[in-house]
């Protein structure tokens, strides 16, 4: 994604979001560095080293100038701090930088112009200090989010976990005549009915890590499992899946099927009582296709089906469930949200041409041409998303 001449770093977010969030002109960009990594002062940008403490926060930030910098913020403390560039009267925040160790240096870069600014720093176990307010009078700054909290998120988070139930029920009846045509001997008409279960499964994606060890045995691979497709701990769809394109008997299938459903309907039985984290909601975002790109396109979860680029379909449909119930918040906080919503649309185009008459094409079939457009839409999809990820990172104020 382009940056007015700034580059984003390429991101992967597996865990806490240990970031630098660079905010553009063109809307919100993530960069991911390690303490080691700040930018040398040759890179052709003004530096200014910033004090991260209690006692001084902020303190460096004698000579203010608008336009492009760097924030070298160093943290004096004895504990890991945060840091925030922040309006101070309307908490809008221009850029932050997570996880600053004791006695570190972490890079923060943004465009600063007309307004005023303060250095917010909240160190680990301590309450939140601002520092002194900096006043600019001209340029153009990047566009600041006002910083979202818990509570912003439980709504849309409720609303998103009532959704989930719907889809489990739906997975049970798909998945349960899915098993049926099995116990009949149909085995034709089980490969038929797999699909419509699994993208089923699939669309659910953002609610995974509240499934806990449910998610294992109703969609884990044979990654790691000493015998591979022959083990007796590989379960769920794959396993189905293996058996009905590789020449398995309807016998050797019933229990596979018959277990599948069990986990569903357990699943769906206990979901009530389960409580999504709201704060992950916007992390979960990003990682729904983050995961598409690392195992549908890649391949890695093809058991016999080809039915990867429909799968990557259902993860895009899934995408847009969990930002509808984030749009409210987006739409005020996310200046590129249009151009996201764009890119949406042109994945969805993307893969709807890869169905003819019902029938997905299998990713090995595509071309060179065809594979490298669907990876450009994919992964610029993911960098996009790795800011609304940041940006729904709730964040400490006080």
């Amino acid at each position: 994604m382009p940056f007015s001449g700034l580059k984003a770093s390429p991101l992967r977010l597996t865990g806490a979001l240990a970031l630098v969030v660079v905010l553009a002109l063109t809307g919100v960009l993530v960069a991911r560095r390690e303490p080691h990594q700040a930018r040398a002062a040759d890179d052709g940008l003004r530096h200014t080293t910033v004090e991260v403490s209690a006692g001084h926060c902020g303190r460096g930030w004698t000579e203010p100038a608008s336009g492009v910098q760097v924030f070298d913020l160093h943290n004096t403390s004895s504990d890991a701090a945060e840091a925030y560039l922040e309006n101070p009267v309307s908490k809008a925040v221009y850029g932050e930088v997570e996880d600053i160790g004791p006695g570190t240096t972490r890079a923060l870069t943004v465009r600063l112009g007309k307004g005023a600014y303060a250095f917010k720093c909240v160190p680990d176990d301590a309450d939140a200090v601002t520092g002194p307010t900096i006043r600019l009078s001209t340029g153009h700054s990047g566009p600041a989010a006002a910083p979202v909290t818990e509570h912003d998120l439980i709504p849309p988070a409720l609303a998103y976990q009532k959704w989930i139930g719907g889809g489990l029920s739906e997975v049970v009846r798909l998945t349960t005549g899915m098993r049926d045509a099995i116990d009949r001997g149909d085995l034709a008409g089980a490969r038929t009915a797999w699909l419509p279960a699994h993208l089923e499964y699939e669309r659910l994606g953002a609610a995974y890590d509240a499934f806990g060890d449910a998610d294992g045995e109703i969609n884990g691979t044979d990654a790691g499992l000493p015998d591979g497709v022959r083990d007796k701990d590989f379960a769920g769809f794959h396993r189905v899946e293996y058996g009905l394109w590789h020449g398995r008997s309807a016998a050797a299938l019933k229990a596979p099927a018959s277990a599948l459903v069990k986990a569903v309907t357990a699943l769906r039985d206990s979901w009530a009582r389960t409580r999504m984290d709201p704060a992950q909601l916007g992390l979960r975002a990003h990682e729904i296709l983050e995961n598409t790109v690392q195992f549908e396109l890649t391949g890695r979860t093809d058991y016999g089906s080809g039915s990867n680029l429909a799968t990557a379909r259902a993860n895009l449909d899934g995408t847009r469930e969990v930002l509808s119930r984030l749009h409210p918040l987006l739409a005020t906080r996310y200046a590129d949200l249009p151009a996201l919503e764009r890119q949406l649309d042109r994945a969805q185009d993307t893969l709807d041409g890869f169905r003819r008459s019902g029938a997905w094409t299998p990713l090995d079939r595509l071309s060179r041409t065809q594979r490298e457009d669907v990876d450009a839409v994919f992964g610029d999809l993911v960098e996009r998303l790795a800011s609304v990820a940041t940006l729904f990172d709730p964040r400490r104020t006080v």
